[in-house]
């Protein structure tokens, strides 16, 4: 079966880099927990707000 599993967020400046530390930490404690079999795909995308990047949404799609 496949599913769909959306993990957001928030950036806050000079702290970029230890924010998607902690996301990619929380996706692969997911994948582990859960015991994915196969990740068919994982994708990123910012949200905005006048102009400023201030989120992501990472999306997996996965088997299980």
């Amino acid at each position: 079966m496949i599913k769909v599993k959306t993990f957001g967020e928030p950036l806050i400046p000079f702290k970029v880099s230890q924010e998607l530390d902690e996301l990619d930490d929380r996706v692969n404690a997911f994948i582990v927990e859960n015991k994915i079999k196969r990740v068919i795909s994982l994708g990123d995308a910012t949200t905005a707000e006048e102009g400023s990047t201030i989120g992501l949404i990472r999306t997996l799609l996965y088997e299980v």
